[in-house]
């Protein structure tokens, strides 16, 4: 007879047995009866013609009435089985055929949301390897018992026994081995699902399982219906109740409606996502109707992204309280001026489990608290986590049939992942790497990059002189990003968030281009009014940026480290001409001797800077990737 458990346990309360299937890490199963239609030794033995006597001591086994190591002594003595009689039944048995209906979608389901899977049976392991193999369970995730073999006088190979030191090869071996996967990752909930009484075990002793679900899709036990957290006797019943990741897009420009475009045809092919996407829209006139409205209608963004098509799924709505309220995926791509009120909009209606991604790559530094990156805001703010996503990725060129690049940067491996499942294409591909910060800070310095380089070409300085300037832009780019964060990573700048991306907006993009207008008319008409008249309202970033990575230089006395981001401000502010580019290293120097002037000033030239850094932060902070 089973020993009675080492400690009494309470069942799980119903209401909270979903929650802990839903957050489930790691889930196990047992094999017979629970994933193949049969047990396999009875199956063998019916192979072998003596499927009556043992299946007997398997339903005792089962049942309770009968030590586990006794019935398999039992069983194996009745069959003894050859090698060649093994490889006969596992070749005319093949793994496809003995799987229960449902498995395979459940399994795929857990893995693709990462939750590992393992197989704990007292079945042995030679017969269960083909399922694991068809299962795509790696082979070091399976406990199970082992044949041991022996000569006969005949010169046969046969199973003569067990391996004793297996942990299923005796009683209380589930809880045992679930004990040994939680020596090697310690997993805080873990769910085990069998037909048996020795699966039933699995939750009864210290340091098993968290939950278990009886299985009764081929056989049900009495006991186990009743010792059950929960009974099922369909592996669909445990497919609905897995979690779908209800996505939120935050924000409508042409970026956003890019990223909607991926986002909405991805979650309606992959299982792990709720089929709607819900787009937070700043309602304005569009024509008879609203924006929104129109979305909803045509189904693409009219105004900033025509011609772009969304799912049907895609859900457009100018409440934005209302379109995060349900989210479990937040998709930050706002202007970055309007990021904060957003964030305190939405303070209140957050699910505590909600993950951000970041997408907005303007970022404020403050002369006296250094960076503030977006994403740690918007961490702060909601309580959430908040990875980002930075790139080459000018939004009218995301498209099918074209080809682009970006970088996830996460301090989560698992949050990079399931972004990385929501947002990569065929023609989108995404790597991920755990440098958030040096990922963020790339995208907003490569700004003032681009404004350099846009003088080279409005001055018609040639190729060579606008290579060296992205080589030390690359340069500078790195060093200021490691002064401010030590962890920062010099292969960061390698990934598609750094030289992709420099690259991308000092040939196309929006600060290139006014950049390149100011140097051909020489500097007579100011940044200000070329923004007017070059993009249509539209905001221009790298001169802002420019301004606030000149008060921190100014603030920590770096300026001499960073030659060409202050020759960038000097003619961006007229003290030079935009050919003077070519000599960033010797403007630079003369850019602090005429600073010197102002010093004694009221107010003086840092002062001033710190008085347009705080009124920068009301100025909206788009990207080139933006619109």
């Amino acid at each position: 007879m089973l020993r009675p458990p080492s400690m009494s346990r309470q069942k799980v309360s119903p209401s909270q047995v979903p929650i802990l299937w839903s957050q489930a890490q790691a889930v196990c199963f047992d094999v017979d009866c629970t994933i193949t239609k049969q047990d396999a030794l009875d199956d063998l033995a019916e192979f072998l013609g003596k499927g009556d006597a043992v299946r007997q001591i398997t339903h005792q086994a089962m049942n309770g009435d009968m030590d586990l190591d006794l019935a398999l002594q039992e069983r194996l003595k009745i069959m003894a089985p050859t090698v060649d009689s093994l490889q006969d039944y596992i070749l005319s048995n093949p793994a496809q055929g003995r799987l229960v209906d449902g498995i395979q979608e459940l399994v795929q389901e857990l893995q693709a949301r990462n939750v590992p899977i393992y197989l704990i049976s007292g079945g042995f392991r030679e017969l269960i390897l083909p399922v694991a193999d068809l299962l795509k369970i790696p082979r070091n995730h399976i406990y199970a018992n082992r044949f041991v073999y022996m000569a006969d006088d005949d010169g046969q190979i046969r199973v003569h026994g067990f391996d004793p030191t297996e942990p299923t090869s005796h009683e209380g071996g589930k809880p045992e081995a679930i004990r040994r996967i939680r020596a090697q990752k310690p997993f805080q909930t873990i769910v085990m699902i069998g037909d048996g009484i020795t699966d039933l075990e699995a939750v009864q002793e210290t340091g098993g399982a968290d939950l278990f679900i009886g299985f009764g899709g081929v056989i049900e036990r009495a006991k186990v219906v009743k010792g059950a957290d929960w009974f099922v006797n369909s592996y669909q019943e445990l497919i609905d109740a897995l979690p779908r990741w209800k996505v939120a897009m935050i924000g409508s420009g042409a970026f956003a409606s890019s990223v909607a475009q991926m986002i909405t045809h991805n979650v309606a092919k992959k299982a792990t996502f709720n089929n709607r996407v819900d787009m937070y829209v700043y309602d304005e006139p569009f024509g008879d109707t609203t924006l929104s409205n129109a979305i909803n209608t045509m189904h693409e963004n009219p105004k900033y992204m025509p011609g772009v098509k969304f799912g049907e799924n895609l859900v457009a709505n100018p409440d934005l309280q209302d379109t995060v309220k349900d989210a479990d995926l937040l998709v930050f791509c706002a202007p970055h001026q309007f990021l904060k009120n957003m964030c305190q909009q939405i303070q209140t209606v957050v699910k505590p489990t909600a993950k951000a991604i970041s997408l907005t790559k303007g970022i404020h530094i403050s002369p006296t608290d250094g960076p503030q990156l977006l994403s740690t805001m918007i961490r702060r703010m909601l309580h959430i986590e908040c990875c980002v996503m930075m790139g080459a990725n000018l939004a009218n060129e995301i498209r099918p049939g074209g080809f682009c690049e970006s970088t996830i940067g996460s301090h989560s491996t698992e949050d990079g992942e399931i972004f990385k499942e929501l947002l990569e294409t065929d023609y989108f591909s995404i790597r991920i790497i755990s440098d958030t910060e040096g990922a963020e800070l790339a995208g907003a310095l490569k700004n003032v990059v681009a404004i350099a380089s846009g003088f080279c070409d409005g001055c018609e300085l040639g190729e060579n002189c606008k290579a060296a300037i992205l080589r030390q832009g690359l340069e500078e780019m790195r060093e200021f990003s490691k002064r401010l964060y030590p962890t920062v990573r010099d292969e960061t700048f390698w990934e598609s968030c750094g030289v992709a991306d420099l690259i991308a907006t000092c040939y196309g993009g929006r600060n290139h281009l006014v950049a390149q207008e100011y140097a051909k008319r020489a500097g007579k008409d100011s940044f200000e009014q070329l923004e007017k008249e070059l993009l249509n309202g539209q905001k221009l970033q790298g001169v802002l940026t420019s301004s606030e990575v000149q008060a921190v230089l100014q603030t920590k006395g770096w300026q001499k480290s960073f030659p060409l981001f202050v020759a960038v401000d000097a003619i961006v502010r007229g003290l030079f001409h935009p050919k003077d580019i070519v000599r960033y290293r010797t403007v630079a120097a003369e850019a602090e001797l005429k600073d010197l002037h102002h010093v004694n000033s009221e107010p003086s030239l840092l002062e001033k800077r710190l008085s347009k850094s705080m009124r920068i932060q009301n100025i909206i902070h788009f990207d080139d990737d933006d619109f």
